[in-house]
């Protein structure tokens, strides 16, 4: 989609704080820089504009992508950063020779292991902060203790084993956000409120839509009360219970499956070291070549005028159109 008058500005308005940030030395060369990731979630703003901020940079000169590690502070006076270690760009203290400190915000979490006891509400806040950051595939029990600053045994007393943390961590996630104490009238408004809510909790949490299974539904608390919300929207409006339940997963299946691509595309950028622009840059020559043998008239006249994904935007235009299905299927006009 096109990019309108406000998306533009904040992608430069983020460029600058990061071109800052460069400049003072608070990421120093070989730094990585925020992930597009981690830029929607501080800014709030959507992929597409966190990808315009980095491009930006990119094309300064500023940054650079790195193969399997991310996008990282260039260095102008050795070729782009050759030859530099890469480092976390929450990492703000010296740059010791052997290897980099650990990032400030796991120092913290070391330290304050020690300002109070153990507890299930510790290990799973920690839990999820390195899963928001860094993935689902980072948590294990180990990693979740180091960064507490206790043994792994430690961790036992209070969760039974990995899965019964993922558990509590989808719990936990869940839970942010209730639904509202009072529902709005209509039906399509109540589904239109909890697929919403859903939406920005994945957004927040891009490990958990992947986490989420719906052939075995796991038995999260937490995840009750979107059940029992989609199901008295729908219950007593002529459908038979089991078509009800039918239309609350075929929501969240949407929802969900939307959500999937958030936390693949991150995997997708720390693997190649290539932003959706930068990889889409790569395939235009062997697109072109599709386009120029004049079989996909339509993809072609849509690829001239130019079309930008943004997954807000898909969502948003899914979840009207599946609302206008279960209206028919009410028999009311969409």
């Amino acid at each position: 989609m096109p990019v309108d008058g406000t998306e533009a500005p904040r992608s430069g308005r983020i460029a600058a704080e990061l071109r800052r940030r460069i400049a003072a030395g608070e990421l120093a060369p070989g730094d990585r820089v925020p992930s597009t990731r981690e830029i929607t979630r501080e800014w709030g703003v959507a992929m597409a504009t966190a990808t315009r901020a980095l491009t930006e940079l990119r094309r300064e000169g500023l940054v650079r992508a790195v193969p399997g590690v991310g996008t990282v502070v260039a260095d102008a006076g050795a070729g782009a950063g050759a030859g530099r270690p890469v480092r976390d760009a929450r990492q703000t203290g010296p740059r010791p020779a052997p290897a980099p400190a650990p990032a400030p915000a796991a120092r913290a979490r070391r330290r304050s292991a020690t300002d109070g006891a153990l507890t299930p509400g510790r290990v799973v806040t920690t839990a999820v902060a390195v899963a928001d950051a860094e993935g689902l595939a980072a948590v294990s029990m180990r990693r979740v203790a180091a960064e507490l600053g206790v043994s792994t045994m430690a961790l036992y007393r209070h969760v039974a084993d990995k899965d019964d943390l993922l558990l509590q961590m989808m719990d936990a996630a869940f839970s942010e956000q209730p639904l509202p104490a009072d529902p709005p009238e209509g039906w399509r408004e109540r589904l239109t409120v909890a697929a919403r809510l859903l939406w920005g909790m994945f957004r927040r949490h891009p490990w958990l839509a992947p986490a989420l299974s719906l052939t075995r539904p796991q038995p999260v608390p937490g995840a009750l009360p979107f059940t029992e919300w989609a199901l008295a929207a729908l219950e007593g409006r002529g459908l038979d219970l089991p078509t009800v339940m039918t239309a609350h997963l075929t929501l969240v299946n949407y929802v969900r499956g939307t959500a999937v691509n958030v936390e693949a595309e991150t995997e997708a950028e720390a693997l190649s070291g290539l932003d959706v622009e930068e990889w889409l840059e790569t395939q235009g020559p062997a697109l072109g070549a599709l386009l120029a043998t004049g079989r996909f008239p339509a993809l072609g006249r849509l690829t001239a005028a130019g079309y930008e994904l943004d997954l807000d935007v898909l969502f948003e235009f899914g979840l009207q159109r599946l609302l206008d299905g279960i209206a028919v299927l009410l028999g009311e006009t969409p």
